[in-house]
């Protein structure tokens, strides 16, 4: 692990995570430990078929129907759930789209009475044809990038390499399903919940219900993960509690449990990537032609912009004199699939790390050598036009985790087929949102002076178990000169802390933390000497407040989708080491091996979590995390048949970082969060493919699949 930086009193030091002590010691309140005296207990009513239009809803005998809360479609005043496209009812208007789409809310005192009544309605369909397949659907999105005359290079190049890559579906499995508490207060509504995005709540209830956004206030409580899974669909439960909670007069409980959460969530999207690529026999790269396409489900939901990085993230680390890269999302019947670490980047990055195994196989070349060869460098262009401003310093990299993992001496003595072997994936992660959309989203951040001295950070990103309370409280307390121990992270709720932003895209540390970092600044001017307390007790309050600025001449084009996608990149090599067992085709990920480049490390030890749990989440993916589905959707909805790695599974993970600070990020730091999602999948599957002597083009690559 790469050491502390002795240059600083904080940043780059491994302090204790802030909200750690009470989550070991059980004293953390997640949303369901609320005690909510007089409230209701509420479940959604959800379809059982895939496609179709309902016909009729009866409610059984022996329920006292009088007791209860029901809500429908004509209790809701503006039925769709706000988001990038307002294509979403909040409950079916009539059309069913997908199964487990919510049709009814039902609310009652009694918690086994709720579960009881649930399985007396029974409600009737015409059923109609389901389309549960990449590609027989409509377009729902499409992107297309050209850089350079692609069917020239083709034509000169002395070979060319055709496949197709798939990967499957990811449940989030984070440690908390999903839940809300509501209650309205007069005509305002107050929202206790398990989130990642507290503005996204806001904008959603505020549209369905048509009132004012200081009419809602959004509280999160202690959230057991999210990996991007309680981005948007935190939204659709929050409404379902407020909608009950209106209609019932009362606070309203909607807690899920493990397996409806399983079943209705969204999931990461599958895709199907059509890869050719064009290189010279001494080999040079010299064309890319990319036609990547995603499951987006039966709505809209975060597609577009889970396309959108999967397209710019599929040329790699790698210089294109000529590219096409195409993209495109498909409405199917499946639920609506959404945000997950990554955010379509290892779906793309998969097939582009493997194709180049495969080329650099068809050359009989290492395949890092053949990467060496193709290495982007400062100044070279990548597809959408982007010219690199900085050095990679992939070659530096490449050249440590081949050393740390014996990468030459490996591939020499694990011969094809042998049941072991070694695979490499060399990979980058943009930082923050593409484009313009950092510039769209003007996010704030605030601090506040107290009269006992202390400065509370007021921001709208969450801590989800990524540490963002401490590392914000590490950055604030830097460029305040201040002791830790005087700066709070302030609880996040909206009526108190500014739109940060959601908590997504690797932006976190480095966009939202380099706000906290200059309203620190600015605040440590504005003292001018004097203590916190003496300021507040001289001037009655003491606050600073920044916006986001774009960094100079970061120039992006929606329309023709060229320019500079990121302001800056994360950049990390995997090898994997992995045995093959020669009976039952168990695949044993034993050692995966990484140099990464995050920029500044603002906490070494949260960083290395980071990276190590994202590590194991995409050997998850790339190994066991089969997502079975019937009608679209997910079937093994239980912990015992959806195969997660345990701490048994897990490889040993053996990581260096090799930092190039960014120098608008904060303190000098890149994204980290979703990047080691990236690279662990194509490394692995390379390693499988080696260690059986077999091509692997579609992951999750399960014993079932490998002796097939």
């Amino acid at each position: 692990m790469t050491p502390s930086n002795p240059t600083y009193q904080y940043v780059g030091k491994s302090v204790l995570r802030n909200e750690g002590r009470n989550k070991v010691t059980g004293r953390a309140v997640y949303v369901d430990d609320i005690a909510t005296p007089g409230a209701l207990y509420a479940k959604t009513i959800r379809s059982t078929v895939a496609c179709g239009r309902i016909k009729d809803i009866q409610f059984g005998p022996g329920i006292p129907w009088d007791e209860f809360t029901v809500v429908d479609v004509r209790d809701i005043p503006h039925n769709v759930v706000e988001l990038i496209k307002a294509d979403q009812p909040v409950l079916c208007d009539g059309v069913v789209r997908h199964r487990e789409e919510p049709i009814l809310l039902i609310a009652h005192p009694d918690k086994g009475m709720v579960e009881n009544a649930a399985r007396e309605i029974k409600i009737t369909y015409e059923v109609e044809p389901a389309i549960l397949e990449i590609g027989p659907g409509a377009v729902q999105t499409e992107y297309l990038i050209v850089e350079g005359d692609v069917d020239a290079a083709f034509a000169s190049s002395d070979i060319v390499f055709e496949e197709t890559y798939q990967t499957g579906s990811q449940e989030h499995v984070y440690i908390e399903p999903n839940g809300f508490i509501a209650e309205w207060q007069g005509d305002r509504i107050v929202l206790h919940g398990s989130l990642q995005c507290p503005y996204y709540v806001v904008k959603a209830v505020k549209m369905c219900f048509g009132i004012e956004e200081k009419q809602v206030e959004v509280i999160q409580e202690t959230t057991g993960g999210g990996f991007g899974g309680k981005e948007e669909f935190p939204n659709v439960v929050a409404l379902h509690a407020a909608l009950l909670a209106k209609k019932s007069g009362k606070p309203v409980r909607l807690i899920y449990d493990r397996q409806e959460d399983m079943a209705c969530s969204t999931k990461r999207h599958p895709s199907v990537s059509r890869v050719k690529i064009g290189v010279s026999r001494d080999g040079v790269l010299k064309a890319l032609d990319f036609d990547f396409q995603i499951d987006a489900g039966a709505y809209v939901t975060l597609s577009p912009v889970v396309l959108s990085r999967g397209v710019l993230h599929a040329g790699g680390c790698y210089r294109w004199p000529a590219a096409r890269i195409r993209g495109r999302s498909f409405t199917t019947n499946s639920p609506p699939y959404g945000a997950f670490r990554g955010f379509g980047a290892p779906q793309s990055l998969f097939a582009t790390e493997c194709a180049i195994n495969a080329v650099a196989d068809r050359l009989g070349m290492d395949p890092a050598e053949f990467r060496r060869k193709n290495f982007l460098h400062k100044g070279d262009k990548m597809p959408t036009g982007q010219v690199l401003d900085v050095e990679p310093n992939l070659d530096a990299m490449l050249d440590r985790v081949i050393a740390m993992s014996g990468w030459a001496e490996k591939r020499a003595s694990m011969k094809k087929g042998s049941g072991r072997g070694v695979g490499l994936a060399t990979i980058l992660h943009g930082t923050g949102f593409t484009g313009s959309g950092e510039v769209y989203l003007q996010s704030r951040v605030a601090l506040a002076g107290r009269a006992d001295g202390k400065v509370d950070i007021l921001v709208g990103s969450t801590e989800i178990g990524q540490g963002t309370e401490t590392i914000f409280r590490q950055i604030a307390a830097e460029a305040l000169r201040l002791p830790m121990e005087q700066v709070e992270f302030h609880k996040i709720r909206t009526s108190a802390v500014p739109n940060s932003g959601p908590t997504v895209a690797s932006r976190t540390c480095s966009v939202v933390g380099r706000l906290v970092q200059r309203a620190a600044e600015q605040m440590f001017e504005k003292l001018d000497g004097k203590s916190v307390a003496e300021y507040v007790k001289a001037n009655g309050s003491l606050r600073t407040e920044t916006q986001f600025e774009p960094r100079p001449g970061l120039k992006w084009d929606d329309a023709t989708y060229k320019g500079s996608a990121y302001g800056a990149y994360s950049w990390m090599c995997n090898v994997a080491e992995v045995q093959v067992d020669p009976v039952t085709a168990t695949p044993k990920v034993e050692t995966i091996f990484a140099t990464v480049d995050i920029g500044t490390l603002i906490n070494p030890t949260l960083a290395y979590g980071q990276v190590e749990g994202g590590v194991a989440q995409a050997v998850g993916w790339a190994t066991s995390e089969k997502v079975t589905l019937r009608d679209g959707v997910m079937a093994n909805c239980q912990m015992t048949n959806y195969i997660i790695p345990t701490s048994v599974d897990a490889p040993d993970i053996q990581l260096e970082f090799m930092p190039t600070p960014d120098p608008f990020g904060a303190f000098g730091a890149k994204g980290v969060g979703e990047m080691p999602m990236d690279g662990p999948a194509p490394a692995v599957t390379a390693a499988i493919g080696h260690a059986i002597n077999k091509t692997i083009s579609a992951i999750p690559a399960t014993p079932e699949d490998l002796i097939s």
